[in-house]
Formats: C-alpha cells, sequence, structure tokens
C-alpha cells in the first residue's frame, strides 16, 4: 500500500479526509499520517471512542499493509505521539486506547519509549 492508498482507507472512515489533503502542497506518506494523527489525537481529547477505535484499526492495517514510508512515517510520527495525546487520559481510558493498537505497534512503542536517549 502506498499513501494514495491509505488515503482511500483513511478516507472509508473520515470521508472529508482527501479533501484536507488537497491543500497539503507536497502529499506523501508523511503528510497523510501526521494528518491522521492529527484526527486520532482530536478523537482522543473528545473521547470519540467509535470513530477512534476504527482510526486505531486502520493505522494498524496501514502499518501492516503499508510501504516502506508509510511504516516509517507511522513509527516516526503515529508511534512517537502517543504518549503527547494520552498523557491527560486517565489510566483506564489510557487502557482501552492501547487495547485497540496491535501488538506489534504496542512493542514498537515501547521499543522508542525505552531507547529514547540512549
Amino acid at each position: 500500500m502506498n499513501y494514495s492508498e491509505a488515503v482511500r482507507e483513511i478516507s472509508e472512515i473520515i470521508p472529508d479526509f482527501e479533501n484536507e489533503l488537497i491543500n497539503n502542497t507536497h502529499p506523501n506518506s508523511y503528510s497523510v499520517i501526521r494528518t491522521f494523527t492529527d484526527h486520532i489525537k482530536s478523537m482522543v481529547q473528545q473521547n470519540d471512542r467509535n470513530i477512534l477505535f476504527k482510526s486505531l484499526q486502520k493505522m494498524d492495517t496501514i502499518y501492516t499493509n503499508g510501504d516502506a514510508a508509510l511504516k516509517n512515517a507511522v513509527e516516526g510520527i503515529f508511534i512517537y505521539s502517543l504518549d503527547n495525546f494520552t498523557v491527560f487520559c486517565s489510566r483506564e481510558y489510557r487502557k482501552v486506547i492501547f487495547s485497540h493498537i496491535s501488538k506489534e505497534l504496542q512493542q514498537i512503542y515501547s521499543r522508542q519509549i525505552y531507547n529514547h536517549g540512549t
């Protein structure tokens, strides 16, 4: 899957997503994942669990089926941002969010967090 296919996948959940990217002068894997991550952050803050959980599953699909650029973008943007947008969540809500992320992405998250600064 390349970034154009990822946009189509995300648009199944967030219908206006493709239109948002039209404003981006140079859409690429990183801008797609950055924009999707911003949406997920907003869903977390608004406690919009139904769409949030579908979005987290879609992020897993994009990572699993994505090309190298998408995988790097998910690891470098989404995974790295998880702490930023879950830091003010209750412990229970944070656990629920992480329970909807694949084991593979959870392992990548753990590696990033525990290897940060070493």
